[in-house]
This record gives structure tokens, C-alpha cells and sequence, in this order.
């Protein structure tokens, strides 16, 4: 049999990256920070299905970003593939340690822990004026394999490096979730005890969980920050972990590639918004939200898996 999230996924990525050739350089932008975002939702999405929200995402978001920006300026490394690995460990890394107490914590404690420590990181990048303090700093431009583009085709290798790491975060995240240790997400938020007592440690499976979606949000963390060339301590703040939330209730949790096309909705929607609205755009998104609430409690992509029901 088909596997029809696998299918879906590989002809989307490859429309999408194909399509980049003849896209305008805003939307070539837009949809990498879209993409790189959309890493972090999908990282959001493994907690939400186990049951946990978290209000500090921004804290791994920002370290994948300043881990890519004091690679470039204290060590000069440039080849964007090492910046990528070098976000994801240390991201992964910080989660890791945390996750010996933050997977001790359920419903509003576990969300208001993570922003506590996220709020940490923003506090200590606003006093440290060797990172730049309130400003940040510039970031220099990749290289990609050795590779330096420029001119007209700057955008593009970044572009293509966001659609192959959401291609293989989400495949992995599909295949992970299709294992008996990805399965006990749902189990873990229904009924903990009856997980315990299959001889499965919920703490343990909430700290793995924790360490996947540190990872996935400090990949998008570094894509961001090439794709914009400048970090600041914005990235670690609650706002952004709240734009996260956001973006997760407008897609929905029903597929892994749900996390991306509520993100570049998402984008699209905020770019058009700040366009044509620039003093109430924040008015135009949170009434979005509130009717998504009241009338797609599931998400956008609820009304999709309702098409395809219908269709077959």
C-alpha cells in the first residue's frame, strides 16, 4: 500500500523548489523564513500531540540562530550545512539538560517553564554587549559547499536548503511518529498511568520528545537568521514562541506537513496585513485567530482532511 503522507510530501517539496526559479525575490524570502518557522511548528507539534504546549520555543529558536552568528564572527565558518548542524546540536544539546526538569511538568506548568527559561536567555542576550545587546549584529552572507552565490541568485541555495531540511524534518518526524515510541504520544496525553504500566517511563518519553522539538526549532533558527543576516535578542523573546502557538492552532495538528502551509499562511497573511493595515495588523491576525477558534477548532487542516473524506 501507498504511503500517501510520503507521496504528498516529495511532490510538494519538489513544486516547491522547482517553483523558486520563477518566484519573485520577496516570495523567495517570504517562503524561506516560512519554511524555517514551519520547523519550529513541527517541533510544537510533537508536544501538542502528547499533550504539552510550550511557551518557549523562542529560547532554541534564538540559540540555532546565535550559534549560526558566532560561528560566522568568532570561528568564520561560512558553509551553511555546518551552521545548520552546528544550531541543531547545541539546541538539542540545551534541551537535553533541561529536559531533566521540564519533563517533570504537565499542562500550564511545563508551558510557563519553558518561557521562564526562555525569558532567561532573552535577559542575558539584552545585557551582553559583547553579542551586540538590544541590536544583535550582522550575520555574513553562506556559502553552501564551498559555493558563494551572489547577484540575482542569492536567495535561491538558502532557499532550497530550508525546502530540503522541512522535506527531511517532516519525513523523519512521519516515520518517527509511525514507531511504537512515536504512537505513545497520544497514549501519554490520554492516560499516563496506563503508559506506565506497559513498563514505558512517560518522563523519559517526554524528554526525547522535548530534545525533537529543541532540534527542529534551532534548525529553523539558523535558517532565519541567514535568510534575514541579522539576530537579536527578539528571536529568544515570548512573542515569538507565542507566534508559534499561533501558527500551530492555525494549521492544525492533523498532518506533518500542516506545520508549513499554516506558515506560510501565516506569513502571507502578516505581510499583506502590515501592508494594507499597518496600525491594527495585530487586530486583523488576532481576529483570524479568535474566528479559527470559534469555527475550526482543529485547524485549517481539519477542512482539508474533510475534502479528501468527501472525495474518496
Amino acid at each position: 500500500m501507498k504511503d500517501r503522507t510520503l507521496w504528498g510530501l516529495t511532490a510538494g517539496t519538489l513544486l516547491l523548489a522547482a517553483g523558486g526559479a520563477w518566484l519573485p525575490h520577496w516570495a523567495i524570502f517570504l517562503v524561506t523564513v516560512a519554511l524555517a518557522k514551519g520547523l519550529a511548528v513541527l517541533g510544537l507539534l510533537i508536544l501538542w500531540r502528547t499533550g504539552l504546549m510550550s511557551f518557549g520555543q523562542a529560547l532554541y529558536f534564538a540559540l540555532g540562530g546565535y550559534t549560526a552568528g558566532l560561528l560566522g564572527q568568532y570561528f568564520h565558518v561560512r558553509d551553511a550545512f555546518v551552521l545548520l548542524a552546528g544550531g541543531i546540536a547545541v539546541s538539542a544539546a540545551v534541551a537535553a539538560a533541561l529536559g531533566f526538569l521540564i519533563a517533570r511538568y504537565r499542562e500550564i506548568f511545563f508551558a510557563m517553564l519553558t518561557m521562564a527559561f526562555s525569558m532567561i536567555l532573552y535577559g542575558a542576550l539584552v545585557k551582553s554587549q559583547v553579542l551586540g545587546s538590544t541590536d544583535g549584529f550582522a550575520i555574513a552572507p553562506a556559502t553552501f559547499a564551498g559555493f558563494a552565490p551572489g547577484g540575482a541568485i542569492l536567495k535561491l541555495p538558502l532557499f532550497w536548503l530550508a525546502c530540503a531540511t522541512a522535506y527531511l524534518a517532516a519525513l523523519g518526524l512521519h516515520r518517527y511518529l509511525s514507531s511504537p515510541m512515536g504512537a505513545l504520544a497520544v497514549a501519554i496525553r490520554d492516560n499516563e498511568i496506563r503508559v506506565e504500566y506497559l513498563g514505558v517511563s512517560v518522563q523519559g518519553a517526554v524528554h526525547v520528545k522535548t530534545v525533537l522539538a529543541a532540534a527542529l526549532t534551532g534548525a529553523g533558527g539558523v535558517i532565519t537568521a541567514l535568510a534575514v543576516g541579522h539576530i537579536d535578542p527578539e528571536m529568544a523573546y515570548w512573542t515569538t514562541s507565542g507566534e508559534f502557538v499561533f501558527v500551530t492552532i492555525l494549521s492544525g495538528t492533523g498532518s506533518i506537513a500542516a506545520p508549513f502551509a499554516g506558515s506560510i499562511l501565516f506569513e502571507l497573511l502578516r505581510s499583506f496585513a502590515v501592508q494594507y493595515s499597518p496600525y491594527t495588523w495585530q487586530l486583523t491576525m488576532g481576529s483570524v485567530l479568535l474566528l479559527l477558534i470559534l469555527f475550526v477548532p482543529n485547524g485549517l487542516w481539519s477542512l482539508f482532511g474533510r475534502l479528501l473524506r468527501r472525495a474518496a
